[in-house]
């Protein structure tokens, strides 16, 4: 897999955070091999991939909680790779909330501030000003057993706010809410954000949380990244097989590219021609992602050289889910004709939208 340009160390004061050649071994084992990334002040970029892929791990390392085994961490141009957690100036938000149960909602977003030796008043006013920040002004008498999972998780993101850090980490911080209270919080992380002009790293396995918050997104897997890239980039141009699987659970089809122009190939898949994006211009048998909502549905008695059997289908209130057995191979299908569903068994002939193809090898290569 090929790795992105190496990053030079930053002088113009635009970046917050290098990783320069990182790899991070416990003993034999591999944790993170060899990346190089960086991040621009007041960005919020996600680290995002399956379990085991590195993520976590490389999080851990930038807030010093991590010894790099090879290669440089910068912040803002220091190089901090053998300064330890306490010397850096990052904050972070765990994944288990890690609130003392004892302390009141105000003593927990202090705590930092006072260990520091900040005076009690001062730090009682920023922990105030902190709780105003995620709307939790009023709870600062509280316990944490008091308030919900995403109110805790909001006194968490204060408490790591007031600190002030340069750099803001949060892990999984969403992975103990149910899904409606899910899509709240990040909206609320991701505008406090926004307003405080924060630089912020992002762990998740969850793509579309990812996609919601993220100026940028880094895939991993297998301890190396995959792309690094805005969340539109990943979603239309996914770089191989692997990111269009884990980011648009794409159908992964072989056609052929019979010709290369300006970035787009005109290529054949199952007899449909098709005009698809292609930076590298390659001809011949090729791989193409296929999103499943590019994929059309039409009756059987319309003449389509592509056709395909209905083998399940799912009504899940704004759209159809079908699975077809095709020449291709098994399509997953997501289509917003409900009013008229193929029902299971039939016959359909399948073509492709203008949007949602994208070519991710050579047929053949190595997933």
């Amino acid at each position: 897999m090929t790795q992105p340009t190496p990053v030079a160390p930053d002088r113009s004061g635009d970046v917050s955070l290098v990783f320069d050649h990182v790899t991070k071994k416990y003993g034999r084992v591999l944790a993170v091999d060899d990346i190089s990334f960086s991040i621009p002040k007041g960005s919020l970029v996600t680290l995002l991939g399956p379990s085991g892929c590195g993520k976590t791990t490389t999080l851990r390392m930038i807030a010093g909680l991590e010894s790099v085994t090879a290669g440089r961490i910068l912040l803002n141009g220091e190089d901090v790779t053998r300064q330890s957690a306490i010397e850096r100036n990052v904050s972070m938000v765990f994944q288990s909330y890690a609130l003392f149960p004892h302390m009141t909602v105000l003593e927990n977003v202090a705590y930092g501030l006072t260990v520091g030796g900040l005076a009690a008043r001062e730090a009682d006013r920023r922990a105030i000003a902190g709780l105003d920040l995620v709307g939790l002004a009023d709870y600062g008498p509280r316990l944490p057993s008091e308030l919900s999972g995403g109110q805790q998780q909001r006194v968490a993101v204060a408490r790591a706010l007031v600190l002030e850090p340069q750099v803001l980490l949060l892990d999984e911080p969403l992975s103990n809410l149910d899904t409606k209270l899910r899509r709240r919080v990040r909206d609320e992380i991701r505008g406090i954000q926004l307003k405080l002009n924060l630089t912020a790293v992002y762990v998740t396995h969850d793509q579309e949380e990812a996609m919601a918050v993220s100026d940028r997104i880094i895939v991993m897997n297998k301890q190396r990244i995959v792309q690094h890239a805005p969340p539109r980039e990943l979603f239309e141009t996914p770089a191989d097989e692997f990111v269009a699987d884990f980011i648009c659970n794409a159908n992964l089809v072989t056609g052929e590219a019979r010709r290369s122009e300006a970035g787009r190939s005109e290529c054949v898949i199952g007899g449909v021609l098709a005009t698809i994006p292609d930076r590298q211009a390659r001809l011949g048998d090729v791989r193409v992602a296929v999103r499943p909502d590019a994929i059309r549905l039409f009756g059987d008695a319309e003449p389509h050289p592509l056709k395909g059997e209905v083998v399940y289908a799912s009504f899940l209130g704004t759209e159809m889910q079908y699975t077809l057995h095709t020449p291709l191979g098994e399509l997953f299908v997501r289509s917003d004709e409900v009013a008229e569903p193929h029902p299971l068994g039939s016959r359909v002939g399948i073509g492709f939208a203008e949007r949602g193809l994208a070519i991710v090898g050579a047929a053949g290569s190595a997933r």
